[in-house]
């Protein structure tokens, strides 16, 4: 049995761009998407802490060491520039595996910096 699991998760950054007039996704730092262990076009979970949506998409690369938090297309219609938000990505697991696998939670500094 397969189950989905917590892979990675950058908790609490802040987002920096909405640039509606884009196909869409979440622009991230490198830096960042390294130290969560995240990748290009991975499908990720965006919670806004200040109004609660939830909404998923996939990651693009920001310039590494900007603190870029960018949400595109329609996604930036879900959020203000300034939210605080979680992003989340799961990952498949064996059932035995998942019970001893350890996410990877990044909790950045102001200015979305590690």
């Amino acid at each position: 049995m397969l189950i989905q699991v917590l892979k990675s998760k950058l908790h609490c950054v802040t987002v920096t761009e909405a640039n509606l007039h884009y196909m869409g996704s979440i622009t991230i730092d490198e830096d960042l998407m390294d130290a969560a262990n995240m990748i290009a076009g991975e499908k990720v979970q965006i919670v806004d802490n200040n109004n609660g949506e939830r909404f998923e998409t996939y990651i693009i690369k920001g310039e590494r060491g900007s603190g870029c938090i960018c949400l595109n297309g329609a996604a930036a219609r879900r959020v203000q520039v300034g939210d605080e938000c979680i992003i989340i990505s799961y990952a498949l697991m064996d059932f035995e595996e998942a019970k001893h696998f350890q996410p990877t939670v990044v909790f950045p500094r102001e200015g979305n910096r590690l």
